[in-house]
């Protein structure tokens, strides 16, 4: 946590997505109280305002009965309340795409709703696996209908999954409260280049969300944990965002912690 705190100093970085899966996360439901002040403390102390709960919670997974999904979501809402954490990402991860992947998830979303926003924050489904288009995940929110319950924008699942970004933000607008930037070489090899470098759309992108007035979240999603071969996270944030402040320069040799600083 101390390598995620230095780093979103030094790149000025005043938001960041952490990881939330056990055991290896560094915040989890299993964290203790003390260390989720430790935490959180340590964090501000850098000068992050924002933080995400990155988390693995399916909520249109047939594997998982009702009951389940909602004591893993309520733990998690738990400990971001404890945090104060903007948001906790989920993903549909449904085995079988369609309707009753769909009304699973909104069963789920809308149950666990109203405990989100007692926790001050967000459940926010992400463009990804069984839900990659933005189409996809809007037709759930738009069932769910609950301010509490908003959307995450992974540019690189949507433009794999054949969306322009215009198409994308204009879809998913009602409910947009974070964006993932990502690039990658072609829409068939998903492994993380520099951003700017690769073949997502990101200028245009950008363009997307300015059409649309977006003001929420860009966070630059660095997956090495998956990807041992890309760039240290160090180098894509000197290459999104220019040098470290003075006084902080970047440690190459330190472990890369999944963390999105955004």
């Amino acid at each position: 946590m101390g390598e995620v705190a230095r780093l979103a100093a030094a790149y000025g970085c005043t938001g960041v997505e952490l990881r939330c899966a056990p055991p290896e996360g560094l915040l989890t439901p299993a964290s203790p109280p003390a260390e989720r002040v430790r935490v959180a403390a340590r964090l501000r102390a850098a000068g992050v305002r924002a933080l995400w709960l990155s988390t693995y919670v399916r909520v249109a997974e047939e594997a998982s009965r009702d009951e389940e999904c909602a004591e893993r979501l309520d733990a998690l809402l738990n400990l971001a309340a404890d945090v104060g954490a903007a948001g906790v990402r989920v993903f549909a991860g449904a085995a079988r795409p369609g309707p009753e992947a769909d009304a699973r998830a909104v069963r789920r979303l809308r149950a666990a709703a109203g405990r989100a926003a007692d926790a001050g924050t967000r459940l926010l489904l992400e463009t990804h696996d069984s839900h990659p288009a933005a189409a996809d995940v809007a037709r759930v929110l738009e069932a769910v209908d609950h301010h509490a319950v908003g959307a995450v924008w992974d540019v690189l699942h949507t433009w794999r999954a054949g969306e322009s970004p215009a198409e994308s933000v204009t879809v998913l607008a009602p409910w947009l409260h974070h964006v993932q930037i990502k690039d990658a070489a072609t829409s068939d090899d998903p492994r993380p280049v520099l951003p700017g470098t690769g073949a997502v759309p990101l200028t245009e992108v950008h363009a997307a969300l300015a059409a649309e007035d977006y003001r929420g979240w860009l966070c630059l999603e660095w997956e090495k944990r998956w990807f041992p071969q890309a760039p240290a996270l160090s180098e894509a944030l000197r290459h999104a965002f220019g040098e470290p402040a003075p006084g902080e320069p970047a440690n190459e040799a330190a472990p890369q912690p999944y963390a999105t600083p955004s």
